[in-house]
This record gives C-alpha cells, sequence and structure tokens, in this order.
C-alpha cells in the first residue's frame, strides 16, 4: 500500500469514529494565505477552528499566537493547534517552550504520519511559503493519524517532558550556576535513587510551577477581602481557592492555609488556647511523637507542662486504657494526637472519648497521615477534634507548608493567631500550590494512589520482616514502618550510612524505650509515598526489602553496597519522577 493511500485510509476510519474536535489556529502575516487555506479544509472536515489570528497582511510579531495556541492546547479549550509562519521555525521555538506542547514542523505528508504516531504531536507547523496543494494531505495526516500507543514511543515522550524538569531552571543557570549545581545535584540524586523517608514526597510539576509562580511577588498580610495591602484581587482569589477545597477535601468547618510549616500550625493551636504552664498530653518523641508535641528541646516543651504517653512495651502499640487512665488523672487542658513515626492507625473515636471524659480539647497533627485520610485509607479525624493540623508535603504530597482546621466556634481565634499572632505576610505562591494539591487530592487517582501506598508500605515491612528483621509493633497500617535494627546487632545510624551507600536513602529512628541516643537510635524509618509516586508496587517493594535486607545483613560489606547501587540505578531508570 502506498502512502498516499495509507493516509486516506486512515482519514475514513478516523472520519468513520465521528472524531471531532477544536483546533486552534494561528499565523503571522507571512502565513495569512496557508492559514486562511488550512482553515477552510478543517472546517470542511467537521472540526471547529479557534481562529487567532493575524487577519491582516500588516507586519506583525509571530510568538504571541503560538503562546496562545499553545495555552489553549494544555487548558484543553483545543485538542490541537495549527500554526503559520514564512519558515514555520519560529512558531515551533516558541510552542516548544511550553511544558506538555509537542509542535511538529512539518513538509510532507509522511512527517505528519510519522509525529503523530510517535511523538504524539499536539500542535502542527506549517510553513507559510509552501504550495497550498500539499496542504489538505498534511493536515488529513496530522488531523487523522491516532498516536500509535507504543511503548517505547511513549517511554521518548516520557523522556522529552522529563528533560523539561532541568529546563525549569534555565534561566537560574546563567544567573546563578552554583545554585543551579545544586538544584541538578537533586534532581540526579531523586533520579536514581530510592526515597523512603516517610516525610518526604514528589510534587507534580504543576505544584512546582504554583510555587515558583509570580505570586511569590505580592505582600499579601491579612486575609481573602481583609488585606493591608492594594492589589491582592489575583492571590485572594488564589487562597480562597485553597480555603475551600481544604474544607472540601477533609470536611472542615474553617480552614487556615497561611501558617508556613506544621510547627507554625501547632504553635497556632496552642497559642490560640493554652496559656504558659497549661498541661498537655502528647505522645512522647522517643515513642513517636513529634518536637512540637512537648520535646524538652521545643517550644512546646520549654512553655507547657507536657504529660507524655507511651506505647505498650509489649504490643509497640497505643492503650488506649492507659492513656484514659492517664488523662482522668492529669485532666490536661489539650490532648494532641499523631505521630512521626508510629505504623498504626489512630483511632480517633477513642481519643475523642478521652478527651471528653477528662473534660480537655483535642487536636489531632495528621501531618504524616493526611494524604491517607484525604485517599480514604485512614480515618478522617476532623470529626472528631476541634483542632486538626497538618503539613501539605508529605503524603498529601503538596509544597512545603501548613495548615489548621478547625470548628467554627474557633475560627476567629486561629485567624488572629497565625496572623498577626505569628506570622507577617503569607507565602503566596506556596498557598497556590497547595490549591493545586488539594485538587489533585480530589481526583480518583489520587485515591488509588493513597491505596497503592498503604499496599506498598504493608509488602515491604513484610519482606523484611521474612527475612529476619524486626518490624516495631509488628507492622504497618500507614505509609511506614519503623525497623528495630537493634535486634540485629545494628544501630540506625549505621544501617541508615550504610543504605545511603547503596542508594537507598531511609533516616535513622529512635524505636519505643530506645536505649540509644537520638543520634545513633536503635532503628530506621522507611515510608512508601515517595516511591509509589514513581509508580513502583509490590514487586518493586519485594526487591527493595531484599536489598535492605541484603545489606543490613552484610553492613561492612562495601562491594554489595556497590552492587546494589548499581542495580538501583537500574530500577529507579525504569520509574521517572515527575
Amino acid at each position: 500500500m502506498n502512502f498516499e493511500c495509507l493516509v486516506l485510509e486512515q482519514v475514513l476510519v478516523s472520519l468513520a469514529a465521528g472524531v471531532k474536535m477544536n483546533i486552534a489556529i494561528g499565523c503571522d502575516h507571512g502565513g495569512l494565505s496557508i492559514k486562511n487555506a488550512a482553515k477552510s479544509y478543517i472546517e470542511s472536515a467537521g472540526h471547529t477552528t479557534l481562529d487567532l489570528g493575524t487577519n491582516t497582511p500588516d507586519s506583525i510579531d509571530y510568538p504571541q499566537f503560538a503562546i496562545q495556541a499553545a495555552q489553549m492546547v494544555i487548558a484543553k479549550e483545543a485538542e490541537m493547534a495549527v500554526l503559520i509562519c514564512t519558515t514555520g521555525i519560529g512558531m515551533s521555538i516558541t510552542a516548544n517552550r511550553f511544558c506538555g506542547i509537542r509542535a511538529a514542523l512539518c513538509t510532507t505528508a509522511e512527517n505528519a504520519v510519522m509525529t503523530r504516531t510517535h511523538n504524539d504531536a499536539n500542535v502542527l507547523v506549517l510553513q507559510g511559503k509552501m504550495a497550498e496543494a500539499e496542504l489538505p494531505l498534511i493536515l488529513k495526516a496530522f488531523l487523522e493519524t491516532p498516536f500509535s500507543g507504543g511503548e517505547r514511543h511513549k517511554r521518548r515522550i516520557a523522556q522529552m517532558e522529563r528533560a523539561e524538569r532541568v529546563a525549569e531552571t534555565s534561566c537560574l543557570a546563567a544567573v546563578d550556576p552554583e545554585v543551579n549545581a545544586a538544584v541538578l545535584g537533586q534532581i540526579a540524586q531523586e533520579d536514581s535513587t530510592i526515597n523512603l523517608i516517610a516525610s518526604e514526597n514528589t510534587v507534580t510539576r504543576a505544584v512546582r510551577e504554583a510555587s515558583g509562580c509570580v505570586l511569590t511577588n505580592k505582600y499579601a498580610e491579612g486575609y481573602p477581602g481583609r488585606r493591608w495591602y492594594s492589589g491582592c484581587v489575583p492571590v485572594d482569589t488564589a487562597e480562597s481557592l485553597a480555603i475551600e477545597r481544604a474544607r472540601e477535601l477533609f470536611g472542615a468547618e474553617h480552614a487556615n492555609v497561611q501558617p508556613h510549616c506544621g510547627s507554625s500550625a501547632n504553635m497556632a493551636v496552642y497559642f490560640a488556647v493554652l496559656n504558659p504552664g497549661d498541661k498537655m498530653l502528647c505522645m512522647s518523641l522517643d515513642q513517636g511523637g513529634h518536637l512540637t508535641h512537648g520535646s524538652p528541646v521545643n517550644f512546646s516543651g520549654k512553655l507547657y507542662e507536657i504529660i507524655p504517653y507511651c506505647v505498650s512495651k509489649e504490643t509497640e502499640r497505643l492503650d488506649y486504657d492507659e492513656l484514659m487512665a492517664i488523662a482522668m488523672q492529669e485532666r490536661p487542658k489539650l490532648i494532641v494526637a499523631g505521630a512521626s513515626a508510629y505504623s498504626r492507625s489512630l483511632d480517633f473515636v477513642q481519643f475523642r472519648a478521652i478527651a471528653d471524659a477528662c473534660g480537655a480539647m483535642l487536636m489531632v497533627d495528621m501531618a504524616h497521615i493526611a494524604g491517607l485520610v484525604a485517599g480514604g485509607v485512614h480515618a478522617n479525624p476532623v470529626p472528631y477534634a476541634e483542632f486538626v493540623t497538618t503539613t501539605t508535603h508529605k503524603t498529601l504530597r503538596g509544597p512545603r507548608g501548613g495548615m489548621v482546621l478547625c470548628r467554627a466556634e474557633y475560627a476567629q481565634a486561629i485567624d488572629k493567631m497565625v496572623f498577626p499572632g505569628l506570622q507577617g505576610g503569607p507565602l503566596e505562591n506556596i498557598i497556590a500550590a497547595k490549591a493545586v494539591c488539594f485538587k489533585e487530592a480530589m481526583q480518583p487517582e489520587f485515591k488509588a494512589y493513597a491505596r497503592q501506598i498503604v499496599v506498598n508500605c504493608a509488602t515491604l515491612a513484610g519482606t523484611l520482616a521474612e527475612r529476619g528483621l524486626t518490624i516495631v509493633s509488628g507492622g504497618t497500617d500507614n505509609h511506614l514502618a519503623l525497623v528495630n535494627v537493634a535486634a540485629s546487632g545494628l544501630t540506625g545510624k549505621a544501617a541508615a550510612a550504610a543504605l545511603d551507600n547503596a542508594g537507598i536513602i531511609c533516616n535513622k529512628n529512635t524505636v519505643p524505650f530506645d536505649q540509644k541516643s537520638p543520634f545513633v537510635t536503635s532503628g530506621i524509618r522507611v515510608g512508601t509515598a515517595a516511591v509509589t509516586t514513581r509508580g513502583m508496587g509490590e514487586a518493586e517493594m519485594k526487591i527493595i526489602g531484599g536489598w535492605i535486607a541484603d545489606i543490613l545483613g552484610d553492613i561492612d560489606n562495601l562491594e554489595l553496597q556497590n552492587t546494589v547501587r548499581r542495580e538501583v540505578t537500574a530500577l529507579t531508570a525504569q520509574f521517572q519522577v515527575p
């Protein structure tokens, strides 16, 4: 079958399927004649054209048309675009500056077929000096040829898009090579290592773009509609979206999205409802709690009387009967539920009952599990607690930042404490990124992601246990597992360092009733949020668990670590970071 027949056959198949599209079309003065002819053909084929101009022969700059068309394709206002300038080169260069745009300059129908089947090109670029007789066949080929869907082509397209992650810092490279080198170092590390840090994740390109957007230029003390500075309409819009999405996502009556971090969020709650010296019942840091839950080196431990609670020595799980007994004896003003190294589900019904029994308020710090809550794989604390605090950068997979959710009766007190009580101008670019991550967490894909995090963690912990390693509490219900390496004669510090040498990044961590210092520790903490973001599943968790067990079983074997490092690099190459 000759090439022309192949194209016509594809056209007939496509038209029979009734595929109709919105096609953005634009040109400069040098492409006006071809644009008008292309527009007529596209409309005669049953598609709708979105004509961006130009419509006169007067000299005009072409980039504006390429920019408009690219934005329309990205926003899904148009399925494809056609751009024309005298040579086609300028339009191609401009359109291809946009992430997600694959603009192809085609001079033959064969070019058009190849770029659609191989590259899934979505913008056709034509030369204004081309012969009009060639135009119909090229347009047919481009508009009616489907992407092949082949794995090798998908892989190459992913590599194209992935290259833009480096391109994000192209201006930085010119202005500050030293800082750019650090950024490229982080990109290289993420590409080639396995990140098991339970408090880390990898954000999407959309979240990164919002984090680095022009909203960073705006000073916006106050809240939407109540700012100390003028010119806040755009940031008001972004912050209002973040607030409403947070409330919807977690079913909260009020949300303050301005805290710079989880510690600031916790501080806002404490300062809003406690006085110095008041009693707080919190999980001890060495049991799995957080610094801001009353550690003596933290402001919380310095300002308040901290009553610590622990896990059971026998089960290494929370004993709610014991917690009730402590609460009734001590009568704290605030009970803090939440942890940074506790691998079991938290029973918020029990915490609420304990708080009611002793007359305390309940604050839940869900920083680690917020994404699991959003994804429906962990109970939601919002209905049970006066206050819920969280970071946005762990399982929620957003930018580094914090948030307070609370009942309506506490909204004014929390807002006044965040600003002007603790912070000045909020980071509106980060708040915009929070809004993006909340929207992402509302999608069905995120629910599947959250479920896979939990499955992956259970698989990883199970693999380690099968290889003889001791898992604190006997397993995991969430995104993390704590491994007691002292039971294998190791320290957490040495174990984490050996794994790091092999390209497996985790952190040393205390285990309940640890006899070693926090700088040495008896355990390591592993989490599966970041590797799940990369698309890894149970099969990869078994491989990774095997590597961890091999290294910890022969911790001084540098040759083994180097071998595993090469295997890690090969595995990670199959699972690109967003």
